[in-house]
Protein backbone atom coordinates (compact mmCIF):
# COMPACT_ATOMS: atom_id res chain seq x y z
CA UNK A 1 0.00 0.00 0.00
CA UNK A 2 1.33 3.31 -0.68
CA UNK A 3 0.58 6.38 1.08
CA UNK A 4 2.24 9.97 0.84
CA UNK A 5 4.65 11.43 2.72
CA UNK A 6 4.25 12.69 6.23
CA UNK A 7 6.97 15.41 7.11
CA UNK A 8 5.76 14.74 10.73
CA UNK A 9 6.08 11.57 11.02
CA UNK A 10 9.69 11.10 12.11
CA UNK A 11 10.14 13.87 14.69
CA UNK A 12 7.26 12.23 16.20
CA UNK A 13 8.53 7.99 16.51
CA UNK A 14 11.83 9.88 17.16
CA UNK A 15 9.75 11.33 20.05
CA UNK A 16 7.85 8.15 20.52
CA UNK A 17 8.36 6.02 24.12
CA UNK A 18 7.18 3.13 22.36
CA UNK A 19 9.39 3.76 19.13
CA UNK A 20 12.46 1.81 18.44
CA UNK A 21 14.96 3.24 16.44
CA UNK A 22 17.57 0.77 16.80
CA UNK A 23 15.90 -3.12 16.85
CA UNK A 24 19.34 -4.87 16.33
CA UNK A 25 20.40 -3.60 20.16
CA UNK A 26 17.64 -5.73 21.33
CA UNK A 27 18.26 -8.93 19.70
CA UNK A 28 17.81 -11.76 22.07
CA UNK A 29 16.02 -10.26 24.77
CA UNK A 30 13.27 -7.95 23.75
CA UNK A 31 11.25 -8.83 26.66
CA UNK A 32 13.60 -7.98 29.44
CA UNK A 33 15.65 -5.28 27.58
CA UNK A 34 12.85 -3.42 26.07
CA UNK A 35 9.63 -4.24 27.97
CA UNK A 36 11.50 -5.05 31.02
CA UNK A 37 9.06 -8.39 31.78
CA UNK A 38 9.09 -11.69 30.99
CA UNK A 39 5.59 -11.75 29.29
CA UNK A 40 4.96 -13.65 26.07
CA UNK A 41 6.11 -11.98 22.71
CA UNK A 42 3.52 -11.73 19.35
CA UNK A 43 4.43 -9.81 16.49
CA UNK A 44 3.13 -8.44 13.58
CA UNK A 45 4.96 -7.80 10.12
CA UNK A 46 3.31 -4.78 8.37
CA UNK A 47 1.19 -3.27 10.57
CA UNK A 48 0.58 -0.35 8.59
CA UNK A 49 -1.63 2.11 9.84
CA UNK A 50 -1.66 0.10 12.95
CA UNK A 51 -5.54 -0.49 13.64
CA UNK A 52 -5.52 -3.98 14.18
CA UNK A 53 -2.38 -4.24 16.17
CA UNK A 54 -3.43 -1.54 18.68
CA UNK A 55 -6.44 -3.35 19.11
CA UNK A 56 -5.57 -6.18 19.89
CA UNK A 57 -2.60 -5.48 22.70
CA UNK A 58 -5.10 -2.82 24.46
CA UNK A 59 -7.09 -6.16 24.90
CA UNK A 60 -4.17 -8.49 25.58
CA UNK A 61 -2.21 -6.47 28.66
CA UNK A 62 -0.67 -9.90 29.73
CA UNK A 63 1.32 -9.59 25.92
CA UNK A 64 3.78 -8.19 24.90
CA UNK A 65 3.80 -6.71 21.24
CA UNK A 66 5.83 -5.53 18.27
CA UNK A 67 4.67 -3.67 15.26
CA UNK A 68 7.33 -3.66 12.21
CA UNK A 69 6.72 -1.38 8.99
CA UNK A 70 9.49 -0.11 6.71
CA UNK A 71 7.80 3.16 5.95
CA UNK A 72 7.89 6.35 8.06
CA UNK A 73 4.56 7.49 7.24
CA UNK A 74 3.11 4.28 7.89
CA UNK A 75 4.58 3.52 11.60
CA UNK A 76 3.63 7.59 12.25
CA UNK A 77 0.11 6.80 11.45
CA UNK A 78 0.38 3.67 13.43
CA UNK A 79 1.80 5.58 16.29
CA UNK A 80 -1.54 8.21 16.51
CA UNK A 81 -4.27 5.22 16.13
CA UNK A 82 -2.06 2.92 19.01
CA UNK A 83 -2.47 6.63 21.38
CA UNK A 84 -5.91 6.93 20.36
CA UNK A 85 -6.84 3.60 21.10
CA UNK A 86 -5.14 3.06 24.25
CA UNK A 87 -6.47 6.75 25.89
CA UNK A 88 -9.52 5.21 24.47
CA UNK A 89 -9.84 2.60 26.95
CA UNK A 90 -7.97 4.65 29.62
CA UNK A 91 -4.92 2.43 29.59
CA UNK A 92 -0.75 3.51 29.37
CA UNK A 93 0.64 1.83 26.48
CA UNK A 94 3.11 -0.39 28.42
CA UNK A 95 2.56 -3.48 26.11
CA UNK A 96 3.64 -2.59 22.62
CA UNK A 97 6.49 -1.39 20.82
CA UNK A 98 6.93 -0.10 17.18
CA UNK A 99 9.63 -0.32 14.89
CA UNK A 100 10.79 0.35 11.21
CA UNK A 101 12.65 -2.30 9.79
CA UNK A 102 13.07 -4.41 6.20
CA UNK A 103 11.35 -7.45 7.08
CA UNK A 104 13.76 -9.12 5.17
CA UNK A 105 16.31 -8.86 7.41
CA UNK A 106 14.50 -10.02 10.00
CA UNK A 107 17.21 -12.38 11.63
CA UNK A 108 19.16 -9.21 12.55
CA UNK A 109 16.87 -8.26 14.82
CA UNK A 110 14.92 -11.73 16.65
CA UNK A 111 16.66 -15.19 17.03
CA UNK A 112 15.34 -18.09 19.06
CA UNK A 113 16.10 -16.24 22.45
CA UNK A 114 13.25 -13.95 22.05
CA UNK A 115 10.85 -17.14 22.11
CA UNK A 116 8.04 -15.74 20.09
CA UNK A 117 5.04 -17.25 20.06
CA UNK A 118 3.04 -15.76 17.61
CA UNK A 119 3.45 -14.14 14.21
CA UNK A 120 0.71 -12.29 12.86
CA UNK A 121 0.45 -10.88 9.11
CA UNK A 122 -2.24 -9.44 7.92
CA UNK A 123 -2.85 -8.36 3.80
CA UNK A 124 0.96 -7.92 2.97
CA UNK A 125 1.53 -7.54 -0.89
CA UNK A 126 0.46 -10.68 -2.98
CA UNK A 127 3.48 -9.96 -5.56
CA UNK A 128 1.47 -11.67 -8.01
CA UNK A 129 4.37 -11.41 -10.77
CA UNK A 130 5.87 -15.02 -10.55
CA UNK A 131 9.76 -13.23 -10.40
CA UNK A 132 8.84 -11.28 -7.61
CA UNK A 133 7.31 -14.06 -5.26
CA UNK A 134 10.17 -14.27 -3.17
CA UNK A 135 9.08 -10.82 -2.17
CA UNK A 136 6.10 -12.15 -0.57
CA UNK A 137 6.22 -12.70 3.75
CA UNK A 138 4.91 -15.65 3.21
CA UNK A 139 7.50 -17.29 0.98
CA UNK A 140 9.56 -19.79 2.02
CA UNK A 141 12.37 -18.05 2.09
CA UNK A 142 10.73 -15.68 4.60
CA UNK A 143 9.24 -18.85 6.56
CA UNK A 144 12.65 -20.31 6.85
CA UNK A 145 13.76 -17.13 8.50
CA UNK A 146 10.67 -16.67 11.23
CA UNK A 147 11.56 -20.32 12.41
CA UNK A 148 14.74 -19.08 13.19
CA UNK A 149 13.39 -17.45 16.15
CA UNK A 150 9.50 -18.55 16.58
CA UNK A 151 9.71 -21.02 19.45
CA UNK A 152 8.65 -24.55 18.91
CA UNK A 153 4.63 -24.81 18.65
CA UNK A 154 4.97 -21.10 17.79
CA UNK A 155 2.23 -19.86 15.62
CA UNK A 156 1.61 -17.91 12.21
CA UNK A 157 -1.33 -16.18 11.69
CA UNK A 158 -2.18 -15.19 8.40
CA UNK A 159 -5.39 -14.06 6.43
CA UNK A 160 -5.49 -12.00 2.83
CA UNK A 161 -8.10 -10.89 0.04
CA UNK A 162 -5.86 -12.51 -2.87
CA UNK A 163 -6.86 -16.04 -3.79
CA UNK A 164 -3.84 -17.05 -5.51
CA UNK A 165 -1.15 -15.76 -2.63
CA UNK A 166 -3.30 -17.47 -0.26
CA UNK A 167 -2.68 -21.17 -1.79
CA UNK A 168 0.79 -20.86 -2.57
CA UNK A 169 1.02 -19.47 1.49
CA UNK A 170 -0.81 -22.68 2.19
CA UNK A 171 2.18 -24.40 0.17
CA UNK A 172 4.79 -22.72 2.04
CA UNK A 173 3.70 -23.09 4.88
CA UNK A 174 4.02 -27.14 4.30
CA UNK A 175 7.11 -26.86 2.11
CA UNK A 176 8.51 -25.11 5.36
CA UNK A 177 7.65 -27.65 8.36
CA UNK A 178 4.42 -25.70 9.65
CA UNK A 179 1.50 -28.03 10.38
CA UNK A 180 -1.59 -26.19 9.23
CA UNK A 181 -4.23 -26.08 12.23
CA UNK A 182 -6.66 -24.60 10.38
CA UNK A 183 -7.76 -22.43 7.39
CA UNK A 184 -10.55 -20.90 6.01
CA UNK A 185 -11.83 -19.64 2.75
CA UNK A 186 -14.55 -17.57 3.90
CA UNK A 187 -13.36 -15.67 6.82
CA UNK A 188 -16.50 -13.06 7.91
CA UNK A 189 -18.70 -16.51 7.91
CA UNK A 190 -16.78 -18.39 10.16
CA UNK A 191 -16.91 -16.32 13.47
CA UNK A 192 -15.72 -18.87 15.73
CA UNK A 193 -12.25 -19.37 13.48
CA UNK A 194 -10.26 -16.78 15.59
CA UNK A 195 -11.33 -13.74 17.50
CA UNK A 196 -10.78 -11.28 14.41
CA UNK A 197 -10.04 -7.78 14.40
CA UNK A 198 -11.20 -6.22 10.99
CA UNK A 199 -8.94 -3.95 9.65
CA UNK A 200 -9.59 -1.05 7.43
CA UNK A 201 -8.79 -3.01 4.32
CA UNK A 202 -10.68 -5.79 5.42
CA UNK A 203 -13.71 -3.59 5.82
CA UNK A 204 -13.34 -2.80 2.19
CA UNK A 205 -12.52 -5.98 0.60
CA UNK A 206 -15.59 -7.52 2.19
CA UNK A 207 -17.89 -4.41 0.96
CA UNK A 208 -16.47 -5.21 -2.84
CA UNK A 209 -17.71 -8.53 -1.94
CA UNK A 210 -14.38 -10.38 -1.49
CA UNK A 211 -13.44 -13.09 0.81
CA UNK A 212 -11.31 -13.20 3.01
CA UNK A 213 -8.95 -16.29 3.48
CA UNK A 214 -7.05 -17.03 6.66
CA UNK A 215 -5.03 -19.65 8.38
CA UNK A 216 -3.65 -20.67 11.73
CA UNK A 217 -0.10 -22.53 11.37
CA UNK A 218 2.30 -23.94 13.65
CA UNK A 219 5.65 -24.48 13.92
CA UNK A 220 6.71 -28.60 14.52
CA UNK A 221 10.74 -29.61 14.89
Amino acid sequence: MRIRFKPWARPELEASKFYIDNPEEYKGNWTEKAFKNNNKLHIELGCGKGQFISNLAVNNPEINYIAIDLVDAMLGLAKRNIEKVYNDNKKDINNILITRYDIERILNIFDKNDEIERIYINFCNPWPRGKHHKKRLTHTRQLEKYRGFLKNQGEIYFKTDDDALFLDSLSYLKQTGFNIEKYTNDLANEPSFWNNIITEHEKMFMGEGIKIKAVIAKKEE
